[in-house]
């Protein structure tokens, strides 16, 4: 399923769970509950909704995608953020040197235009 192990072990471990609380609770052994959470055996339905109630979660909280982000990424959004802003700012810069230059060859254009 959808990274299913990857979120029970996010569950278990904001519960400050070890892998043996949650197999004790399942009434499995640990070999058993660590191959659920890394995803090398399938789930039951009946599985599933055992662990949602450990959880005290619904099983459709298990199936839907999550929108919580980790902290890494969290960090690297802000890093690309801020390298998004740094960028933009130079091309600010850039446009006003333009602009400026621009400026400046019309009016020497102007001025030799004058002379002549």
């Amino acid at each position: 399923m959808l990274e299913l192990g990857k979120k029970i072990r996010t569950l278990r471990q904001s519960k400050g769970w070890s892998q043996g609380d949650v197999a004790k609770k399942l009434g499995i052994s640990v070999a058993a509950f660590s191959k659920i959470e890394t995803d090398v055996t399938d789930i039951s339905m009946s599985r599933l909704q055992q662990l949602a109630e450990v959880f005290e979660i619904s099983v459709v909280q298990f199936i839907l995608p999550s929108n919580e982000l980790t902290s890494d990424e969290v960090n690297e959004l802000k890093r690309a953020k801020d390298t998004i802003e740094a960028q933009q700012a130079k091309i600010v810069n850039l446009q006003e040197y333009v602009i400026t230059l621009y400026e400046e060859i019309h009016q020497v254009k102007r001025q030799s235009t004058f002379s002549s």
